[in-house]
């Protein structure tokens, strides 16, 4: 359904180019769900912009993003108007800036169908009902008349989705959407998605930076580290026996219910800067198992792991 191959995206600033996405390919087939999982600033959010054709203007873009056969990158204004919310739908990082707060819920819901479907308004207004029924949103007749600010984070991220889910898309991209959230409406919010994309076979492509939330929701997994995938496997494969020590590194700071004793490990250091296009692994100046030929040699991706280290010689 949805194929990205070769992804390179750059950005020109004042201070020099900035390479946020590095040689990106990855696939998600139909009612899929795929996680993207990385540290800010590995460049997540970047890729699913350009799914969407949202990039900046000092965006420089190479490769190609193929949706159905047809190539994303190389489409026009018009041709991403009519498949964005159509077929791809995105629900963005914060709800809260990316609702408009001059404008009711119900207005934002049904302006979605009215411009995609032309639908009538009044024909408009019942699908959003039955949407906000799907989200779990109670009272929704009423609710309809209220604003963003009227609704607390975790209800403001499900009309995100309801948003999302207007024109029953074929892909949904969720942008951290559990970010800023309390864990016990991280967890609705999770089971949420997961409901949606069983009753209408939706793939998914869940951006986070946070492995413990994909455990129980993504069939794979792509870990990206200073816009290079590091990383993929099937999930359970990979919380099994992860073969990077950047995902190693990812898995041991993440809780430990069944021992809440055991340390988190930190993992030293910073995320490289991205003003220069990488000439050797991006990970080894806080990698604990990187050798001299690491700080020299750029990693290709092989059998789903990027690293110049056999798995049974990391610590």
């Amino acid at each position: 359904m949805l194929s990205v191959e070769n992804l390179h995206i750059r950005f020109r600033t004042g201070d020099g180019m900035v390479h946020a996405v590095n040689d990106v390919s990855f696939e998600v087939g139909a009612g899929r769900q795929i996680a993207v999982v990385g540290e800010s600033g590995s460049g997540k959010s970047q890729i699913a912009l350009a799914i969407m054709g949202l990039l900046a203007k000092n965006a420089e873009v190479e490769g190609r993003i193929m949706w159905n056969g047809q190539d994303l990158l190389a489409a026009s204004n018009r041709e991403m108007n009519r498949i964005r919310a159509r077929e791809i739908g995105i629900v963005f990082q914060d709800p809260m800036s990316s609702l408009n707060p001059y404008m009711t819920i119900e207005r934002q819901l049904t302006e979605i169908v009215e411009y995609h479907e032309g639908l009538s308004r009044r024909d408009a207004r019942a699908r959003a009902l039955q949407v906000m029924d799907a989200v779990r949103i109670s009272d929704a007749k009423a609710r309809l008349r209220a604003y963003p600010h009227e609704f607390s984070g975790g209800m403001r991220q499900r009309i995100v989705i309801a948003m999302a889910l207007m024109c029953q898309p074929k892909l949904i991209l969720a942008d951290e959407p559990t970010t800023a959230l309390d864990v016990t409406v991280q967890a609705q919010i999770m089971r949420l998605l997961a409901d949606v994309q069983r009753d209408l076979g939706t793939s998914v492509v869940l951006i986070t930076h946070d492995l413990g939330v994909v455990a129980g929701f993504c069939e794979e997994v792509v870990v990206l580290y200073g816009g290079r995938i590091m990383e993929e496997a099937e999930t359970i494969a990979l919380f099994d026996r992860p073969t990077h020590p950047y995902t190693r590194g990812l898995l041991s700071a993440v809780p430990n219910i069944k021992d809440p004793s055991d340390a988190l490990t930190a993992i030293p250091g910073s995320p490289p800067s991205q003003h220069r296009f990488p000439q050797a692994c991006p990970f080894a100046p806080r990698c604990v198992d990187a050798v001299d030929v690491c700080r020299d040699t750029l990693p290709a991706l092989r059998q789903g792991r990027a690293c110049l280290r056999p798995v049974e010689e990391l610590t």
